[in-house]
Order: C-alpha cells, then structure tokens, then sequence
C-alpha cells in the first residue's frame, strides 16, 4: 500500500470517527467552468446585495489562492437533520440548521481536531479548515469529491442523507488518492422549483440570491422590499421549502449531536408564536445561536414582514 492511499485512508477513518458522515477528496485546481458561471450568475445580479460575493474571486475559484501549496481539498458533510420539525408546531418558522448552536462553533471544534489528528499520524501538513467561513465553493468541492451532486435548487444532494447537512472543507498540501464525481439523480424532478414562493429557481441549478427568502431574512440588512410581497410563507429566518420538497430527503436520519438540538427556551418561543421575545430574551436564546446573524432587528423586521398584509403580489 503506497503513503498515498494510507495517508487518505487515515484522514477519512478519522473524520468518521469525529462524527463526519461522509468524507470525500478532490484534487485542489483552479474551477475554469465554475469561474465563468460565476462570472455570469454575478452579471446577472443574482447575488443582489451580497457585496461579498464579488470580493475575492480569485480564492474562491482557485484554491491555491487561500492556501500556498495545496494539493487537495478534503470535503465532509454534517448531519443537523432534526428529530422534530419545529416549523410543524408553530406559526412563524426558521430553518433547520438554526434550532441549535451555531454550526460555526460545532464543526469548527471537529475540524481543528481532525487537521491535529493529521498531523500526529502523518506529520507536518500545511492547511487550512473551512466552514462557510471564507470565499469557498463547497458544493462544487463536495461534488467533485463523490459527496452528492448539485441539485437544481443548487444545494448538494446525498443519496442517502438529502441535503441535510453542512460542509466543510480542509484544504491542505498533501497528495491524495482523489474520489471520482457522483452521478446526477434529480432526473425530470422539478419539485424545488415548483415549490419556491418567491420564484427564486428561475431556471434549473441556477438560484437568483435576490430572490430568496433566506437572502431577505438575514443577508439583507435593509427593509425588504415591497416587491418581495406576502409569499414568504411565515419564514422569519433562512427557508427549507425547496429541502422539504426534495424527494431525496425522505431518506434523512435525525442526526446525533446534542449542540444542535433546540433548547427548551426555543421551543417555548416558537409554541408562543414570538410574541414575548424582547432583546434580553433574543440575547439569552440566541446567542450562540445562528440566529445572531440576523440580530433582534432583523429579527423583528422579519417577523413584522410576515405579519403585515402586502399590496403587491409575489414575483412574476
């Protein structure tokens, strides 16, 4: 057995065992095809007002751009599927990655451990770990490594887990035996597209940011606009219609990870429909929360957003 393959038998026996439930590894290149179509998705003006998504193009399609060196990405997927769909017992709704601590903490933990975990049993190893905190194309990493494939409603599908879960990368200066692509399975499904309010799936594998109801309940800092109507279905922070829809994500598993379980505060909130939450109360509950992100403004804007009657009809 070459150093090669023990080297990347004992980095994906070490992510199974830190709670990864897939690992996989792609060859770290520059994206030529992923380049230009992000080129156009940001002509366009998908990406509304996500400043961030035109910084730093060159790192986010040329991964020897964030790590000197880099020879290979090492690509993992998180469960936070949950045992109880919250979104099912209350009026107002926030997505599912959101119940419990913030994932940023919870895999950031892992993922320090596995590089130290690399380098006892391999050695000296230069890189970097990600979780959606740096200009990163994940998905596109995950499907190139055999993770899942890109959906139409642009997220990574599993076949056997659905597109529960979060990703997360290392991307380090190693050589490794490299997984091969997975085979696209949503065949003739338009289910996600059918299914999104706001018509945010304008055409497939293609999402117009702008238009989506996650985009307008915590990327956008400002009032949402009028035109966004009333079609947001009570969604006050982040949205899983197009998961919840998915046919693939009959097959997902609550996962086992305690910090990503609501708390019972959470759970009180939501059977009282939001209606006591003040800043004291969103700084108690959410302050490891994903949730901080929108800040108890944001917050309340959204839920005023949902709350209000509106003029205008959803998107045309």
């Amino acid at each position: 057995m070459s150093q090669t393959v023990k080297n990347t038998h004992i980095i994906k026996t070490a992510a199974l065992q830190l709670g990864f439930s897939y690992c996989g590894i792609s060859k770290a290149e520059f994206l030529e095809e992923e380049a230009r179509q992000l080129e156009e998705w940001l002509r366009r003006g998908y990406h509304g007002k996500m400043g961030y998504m035109e910084r730093h193009f060159d790192k986010r399609v040329d991964p020897t751009r964030l790590v000197p060196g880099a020879k290979s990405v090492v690509s993992l997927i998180f469960n936070y599927f949950p045992s109880t769909d919250l979104a099912q017992e209350g009026t107002l709704k926030i997505a599912k990655y959101a119940y419990g601590e913030d994932y940023h903490f919870v895999i950031r933990e892992r993922l320090k451990q596995l590089l130290e975990t690399l380098r006892e049993k391999i050695g000296d190893i230069n890189g970097r770990a990600f979780v959606d905190s740096a200009p990163v194309m994940e998905r596109t990493w995950a499907a190139r490594a055999g993770l899942g494939w890109t959906g139409k409603n642009t997220l990574l599908l599993n076949r056997t887990m659905g597109s529960f879960f979060f990703l997360a990368e290392l991307i380090i200066d190693l050589d490794l035996e490299y997984d091969s692509p997975a085979k696209d399975y949503c065949g003739t499904c338009t289910a996600c597209m059918d299914a999104c309010p706001t018509n945010a799936i304008p055409e497939p594998y293609v999402v117009d940011g702008s238009r989506c109801i996650s985009y307008y309940t915590i990327e956008l800092r400002e009032e949402i606009p009028q035109e966004a109507g009333d079609e947001f279905d009570n969604w006050i922070f982040g949205c899983d219609i197009c998961q919840d829809v998915c046919p693939w994500n009959r097959f997902a598993r609550p996962h086992s990870e305690p910090r990503l379980d609501p708390s019972e505060p959470l759970k009180e909130i939501i059977r009282q429909d939001w209606k006591d939450i003040t800043q004291e109360t969103f700084e108690a509950v959410f302050g490891r929360s994903a949730l901080k992100r929108a800040g108890f403004e944001g917050l309340m804007r959204n839920i005023a957003h949902v709350r209000q009657p509106h003029s205008e009809k959803k998107f045309s």
